[in-house]
Protein backbone atom coordinates (compact mmCIF):
# COMPACT_ATOMS: atom_id res chain seq x y z
CA UNK A 1 0.00 0.00 0.00
CA UNK A 2 1.66 3.19 -0.73
CA UNK A 3 2.51 5.47 1.99
CA UNK A 4 1.79 8.72 -0.16
CA UNK A 5 0.69 11.82 1.86
CA UNK A 6 -1.95 14.22 0.86
CA UNK A 7 -0.60 16.99 -1.10
CA UNK A 8 -0.61 20.06 1.43
CA UNK A 9 -4.04 22.30 0.65
CA UNK A 10 -3.68 24.33 -2.22
CA UNK A 11 -0.88 22.62 -3.68
CA UNK A 12 -0.78 22.14 -7.23
CA UNK A 13 1.56 20.61 -9.34
CA UNK A 14 0.79 21.99 -12.56
CA UNK A 15 1.72 24.97 -11.68
CA UNK A 16 5.61 25.01 -12.84
CA UNK A 17 3.63 24.11 -16.25
CA UNK A 18 3.26 20.88 -17.70
CA UNK A 19 3.13 22.34 -21.04
CA UNK A 20 6.08 23.27 -23.90
CA UNK A 21 4.98 26.95 -23.87
CA UNK A 22 5.21 28.18 -20.38
CA UNK A 23 7.54 30.26 -18.91
CA UNK A 24 9.49 27.42 -16.96
CA UNK A 25 9.72 24.88 -20.02
CA UNK A 26 10.88 27.98 -22.35
CA UNK A 27 13.36 29.06 -19.72
CA UNK A 28 14.67 24.92 -19.67
CA UNK A 29 14.31 25.09 -23.54
CA UNK A 30 16.23 28.43 -23.79
CA UNK A 31 18.89 27.30 -20.78
CA UNK A 32 18.28 30.78 -19.05
CA UNK A 33 16.20 33.28 -17.96
CA UNK A 34 14.84 35.52 -16.82
CA UNK A 35 12.62 33.46 -14.43
CA UNK A 36 11.35 34.21 -10.85
CA UNK A 37 8.96 33.27 -8.40
CA UNK A 38 6.11 36.36 -8.24
CA UNK A 39 4.61 36.73 -4.56
CA UNK A 40 1.05 37.93 -4.35
CA UNK A 41 2.35 41.27 -3.18
CA UNK A 42 4.49 41.45 -6.63
CA UNK A 43 8.28 40.97 -5.62
CA UNK A 44 10.22 38.93 -7.56
CA UNK A 45 12.69 35.99 -6.11
CA UNK A 46 14.84 35.61 -9.08
CA UNK A 47 15.68 31.68 -10.38
CA UNK A 48 18.70 30.89 -11.17
CA UNK A 49 18.05 29.29 -14.41
CA UNK A 50 21.78 29.22 -16.03
CA UNK A 51 22.99 27.82 -13.08
CA UNK A 52 20.39 24.55 -13.01
CA UNK A 53 21.15 23.99 -16.52
CA UNK A 54 24.62 24.00 -16.41
CA UNK A 55 27.11 20.93 -15.48
CA UNK A 56 27.15 20.60 -11.37
CA UNK A 57 29.63 22.53 -9.91
CA UNK A 58 31.78 22.72 -6.97
CA UNK A 59 28.50 23.56 -4.62
CA UNK A 60 26.25 20.47 -6.09
CA UNK A 61 29.69 17.86 -5.89
CA UNK A 62 30.44 18.67 -2.46
CA UNK A 63 26.40 17.35 -1.75
CA UNK A 64 26.64 14.56 -4.03
CA UNK A 65 30.02 13.10 -2.36
CA UNK A 66 27.97 13.17 0.62
CA UNK A 67 25.02 10.94 -1.11
CA UNK A 68 25.00 6.96 -0.15
CA UNK A 69 22.85 4.36 -1.70
CA UNK A 70 20.31 5.35 -4.55
CA UNK A 71 19.13 8.30 -4.86
CA UNK A 72 16.31 10.59 -5.37
CA UNK A 73 16.48 13.89 -6.35
CA UNK A 74 12.40 15.36 -5.60
CA UNK A 75 12.25 18.34 -8.13
CA UNK A 76 15.18 17.69 -10.44
CA UNK A 77 14.69 20.33 -12.67
CA UNK A 78 16.89 20.37 -15.91
CA UNK A 79 18.88 17.23 -14.33
CA UNK A 80 22.38 18.18 -13.80
CA UNK A 81 22.68 16.61 -10.41
CA UNK A 82 20.92 13.15 -11.71
CA UNK A 83 23.12 13.33 -14.65
CA UNK A 84 26.20 13.67 -12.16
CA UNK A 85 25.44 11.04 -10.15
CA UNK A 86 24.64 8.81 -13.22
CA UNK A 87 28.32 9.63 -14.72
CA UNK A 88 29.36 8.51 -11.73
CA UNK A 89 27.31 5.19 -11.48
CA UNK A 90 25.03 5.73 -8.67
CA UNK A 91 21.57 5.07 -9.03
CA UNK A 92 19.70 7.66 -9.33
CA UNK A 93 16.33 9.25 -10.41
CA UNK A 94 15.01 12.78 -10.74
CA UNK A 95 10.97 13.58 -10.47
CA UNK A 96 9.37 16.83 -11.48
CA UNK A 97 6.09 18.32 -12.12
CA UNK A 98 7.66 19.89 -15.27
CA UNK A 99 7.93 18.08 -19.12
CA UNK A 100 10.71 20.15 -20.25
CA UNK A 101 12.17 19.01 -16.78
CA UNK A 102 12.11 15.45 -17.45
CA UNK A 103 13.03 15.33 -21.39
CA UNK A 104 16.15 17.31 -20.86
CA UNK A 105 17.09 15.36 -17.90
CA UNK A 106 16.62 11.98 -19.68
CA UNK A 107 18.55 13.77 -22.63
CA UNK A 108 21.85 14.22 -20.42
CA UNK A 109 21.49 10.22 -19.78
CA UNK A 110 19.55 10.70 -16.55
CA UNK A 111 16.94 8.65 -15.20
CA UNK A 112 13.59 11.01 -14.79
CA UNK A 113 9.61 10.82 -13.96
CA UNK A 114 7.23 13.37 -14.40
CA UNK A 115 5.94 13.27 -10.89
CA UNK A 116 5.04 15.18 -7.80
CA UNK A 117 6.50 14.16 -4.55
CA UNK A 118 3.39 13.87 -3.49
CA UNK A 119 2.29 11.17 -5.74
CA UNK A 120 3.11 7.22 -5.59
CA UNK A 121 6.89 6.79 -6.44
CA UNK A 122 8.84 3.93 -7.26
CA UNK A 123 11.07 2.42 -4.05
CA UNK A 124 9.17 4.35 -1.63
CA UNK A 125 10.76 3.25 1.64
CA UNK A 126 13.82 1.93 0.15
CA UNK A 127 15.92 5.13 -1.30
CA UNK A 128 19.33 6.10 0.55
CA UNK A 129 19.45 9.43 -0.05
CA UNK A 130 16.97 12.16 -0.74
CA UNK A 131 17.93 15.39 -2.36
CA UNK A 132 16.20 18.81 -1.97
CA UNK A 133 18.18 21.36 -3.15
CA UNK A 134 18.31 24.51 -5.44
CA UNK A 135 15.12 25.64 -3.09
CA UNK A 136 12.93 22.40 -3.04
CA UNK A 137 12.43 22.55 0.28
CA UNK A 138 9.59 25.02 -0.38
CA UNK A 139 7.56 22.41 -2.69
CA UNK A 140 4.24 22.55 -1.38
CA UNK A 141 4.49 25.91 1.03
CA UNK A 142 4.45 23.07 4.04
CA UNK A 143 7.72 21.90 5.36
CA UNK A 144 6.09 19.36 7.82
CA UNK A 145 4.07 17.85 5.14
CA UNK A 146 7.25 17.58 2.87
CA UNK A 147 9.45 16.53 5.35
CA UNK A 148 6.80 13.65 6.34
CA UNK A 149 7.00 12.83 2.75
CA UNK A 150 10.42 12.40 2.45
CA UNK A 151 10.56 9.94 5.41
CA UNK A 152 7.96 8.44 4.15
CA UNK A 153 10.19 7.88 0.59
CA UNK A 154 13.89 6.60 2.55
CA UNK A 155 14.93 3.59 3.67
CA UNK A 156 15.16 3.38 7.56
CA UNK A 157 18.35 5.57 8.42
CA UNK A 158 18.34 7.29 4.89
CA UNK A 159 19.92 10.47 4.48
CA UNK A 160 18.44 13.54 3.64
CA UNK A 161 20.43 16.82 2.07
CA UNK A 162 18.64 19.89 1.61
CA UNK A 163 19.57 23.13 0.76
CA UNK A 164 18.45 26.16 2.74
CA UNK A 165 18.12 29.68 2.03
CA UNK A 166 21.53 31.86 2.71
CA UNK A 167 19.23 34.11 4.67
CA UNK A 168 17.37 33.80 8.30
CA UNK A 169 13.97 33.77 7.21
CA UNK A 170 10.85 31.27 7.67
CA UNK A 171 8.49 32.18 5.17
CA UNK A 172 5.25 30.76 3.28
CA UNK A 173 3.73 32.46 0.48
CA UNK A 174 1.73 32.21 -2.37
CA UNK A 175 3.79 32.51 -5.59
CA UNK A 176 3.38 32.21 -9.85
CA UNK A 177 6.57 31.27 -11.84
CA UNK A 178 6.95 34.99 -14.07
CA UNK A 179 9.61 35.71 -16.54
CA UNK A 180 9.56 39.01 -15.24
CA UNK A 181 9.07 41.06 -18.76
CA UNK A 182 8.40 44.38 -19.23
CA UNK A 183 7.48 46.57 -21.78
CA UNK A 184 9.27 50.11 -22.72
CA UNK A 185 7.24 52.13 -20.22
CA UNK A 186 7.85 49.50 -17.49
CA UNK A 187 4.64 47.83 -17.23
CA UNK A 188 4.72 44.05 -16.63
CA UNK A 189 4.29 42.55 -19.63
CA UNK A 190 5.67 38.87 -18.65
CA UNK A 191 4.18 35.53 -19.07
CA UNK A 192 3.47 33.89 -15.41
CA UNK A 193 1.59 30.78 -14.37
CA UNK A 194 -2.59 30.61 -14.60
CA UNK A 195 -2.85 30.82 -10.39
CA UNK A 196 -0.78 31.33 -7.32
CA UNK A 197 0.33 28.34 -5.82
CA UNK A 198 2.09 28.14 -2.24
CA UNK A 199 5.78 27.78 -1.53
CA UNK A 200 8.30 28.46 1.35
CA UNK A 201 11.95 29.60 1.67
CA UNK A 202 13.21 28.45 4.79
CA UNK A 203 17.01 29.22 6.66
CA UNK A 204 18.85 26.80 7.82
CA UNK A 205 17.55 27.35 11.55
CA UNK A 206 13.90 27.04 10.33
CA UNK A 207 14.62 23.87 8.75
CA UNK A 208 15.82 22.63 11.66
CA UNK A 209 12.96 23.91 14.00
CA UNK A 210 10.83 21.82 11.19
CA UNK A 211 12.87 18.90 11.01
CA UNK A 212 13.99 18.40 15.38
CA UNK A 213 10.11 17.50 16.14
CA UNK A 214 9.69 14.58 13.69
CA UNK A 215 12.74 13.21 14.40
CA UNK A 216 15.33 14.15 11.89
CA UNK A 217 18.91 15.11 13.57
CA UNK A 218 21.84 16.92 11.20
CA UNK A 219 24.74 15.31 11.11
CA UNK A 220 26.63 17.36 8.60
CA UNK A 221 26.12 21.33 7.91
CA UNK A 222 28.49 23.61 5.42
CA UNK A 223 28.18 26.04 2.84
CA UNK A 224 30.02 26.11 -0.69
CA UNK A 225 29.73 29.44 -3.26
CA UNK A 226 27.79 30.65 -0.47
CA UNK A 227 25.15 28.10 -0.76
CA UNK A 228 24.23 26.53 2.69
CA UNK A 229 23.25 22.57 2.80
CA UNK A 230 22.39 20.15 5.73
CA UNK A 231 22.27 16.53 5.41
CA UNK A 232 19.64 15.10 8.30
CA UNK A 233 19.09 11.80 9.07
CA UNK A 234 16.32 9.57 11.28
CA UNK A 235 17.13 6.64 13.35
CA UNK A 236 14.51 3.74 12.66
CA UNK A 237 12.31 4.60 15.99
CA UNK A 238 11.41 7.89 14.82
CA UNK A 239 10.64 6.97 11.03
CA UNK A 240 8.29 4.03 11.93
CA UNK A 241 7.13 7.56 14.97
CA UNK A 242 6.94 9.85 11.76
CA UNK A 243 5.11 7.17 9.67
CA UNK A 244 1.91 6.70 12.34
CA UNK A 245 1.81 10.88 12.79
CA UNK A 246 1.48 10.51 9.22
CA UNK A 247 -1.32 8.09 9.37
CA UNK A 248 -3.25 9.90 11.59
CA UNK A 249 -2.29 13.37 11.46
CA UNK A 250 -1.22 12.94 14.96
CA UNK A 251 1.12 15.79 16.47
CA UNK A 252 4.82 14.33 16.88
CA UNK A 253 7.42 14.49 19.06
CA UNK A 254 10.95 13.00 19.39
CA UNK A 255 14.13 13.09 21.22
CA UNK A 256 16.62 15.64 18.60
CA UNK A 257 20.12 16.19 19.01
CA UNK A 258 22.92 18.73 19.19
CA UNK A 259 23.60 20.16 16.15
CA UNK A 260 26.76 19.05 15.02
CA UNK A 261 30.09 21.35 14.57
CA UNK A 262 29.91 22.87 10.81
CA UNK A 263 32.13 21.38 8.05
CA UNK A 264 34.60 22.13 5.01
CA UNK A 265 33.17 21.52 2.02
Amino acid sequence: MSTTLPPPAGGNAAAWGTGPYGPYANALRNGHGPLFLRRTDGWLLPLDVERWCAGADAADLSALRRCEGAVLDIGCGPGRLVAALAARGQRALGIDVSDAAVERTRRLGGAALRRSVFDPLPGEGSWGTALLVDGNIGIGGDPRALLLRTTALLAPGGLLIAESAPLDIDERVRVQVDDGRVTADGTANGTATAAPFPWARLGTRALLRYARPLGWHPVDQWEAGGRPFVALRRNLSAQLSAQLCAETSAPCRTATRPTPRTTRP
